[in-house]
């Protein structure tokens, strides 16, 4: 399983991004800025900071594996964003661990 003390903290998130890989599955996060539609007519749109998590199978990496073959979602950027992440990241190669083992044998 993925733990949170695998993950860097905050203050390295907000000037790189991590990747890490767990039996098969390769993971992204990232710091990114969400415009968000204003709450009034003529106000001007803010931007939210968020944490983008992207999860694929490996053995490739991001920039070569296509946008389909990835799932995304964001989350708080905070600590417990992190946390929210890693348990989304946990579940979902608990759903199909064949396909994170099968990936794996490729390496």
């Amino acid at each position: 399983m993925i733990q949170r003390k695998d993950i860097l903290s905050i203050p390295y998130l907000k000037k790189a991004v991590f990747t890490g890989s767990y039996e098969g599955m390769r993971y992204r996060l990232e710091k990114t800025e969400v415009e968000r539609s204003p709450a009034r007519e003529g106000e001007e749109a803010k931007t939210e900071t968020r944490l983008k998590v992207s999860f694929w199978e490996g053995p490739y990496s991001f920039d070569v594996v296509p946008e389909e073959k990835k799932e995304v979602e964001e989350f708080p950027f905070s600590e417990e964003g992190i946390v929210k992440a890693v348990d989304w990241l946990n579940d979902a190669w608990q759903k199909q661990p064949e396909r994170w083992q099968k990936a794996k044998s490729r390496w």
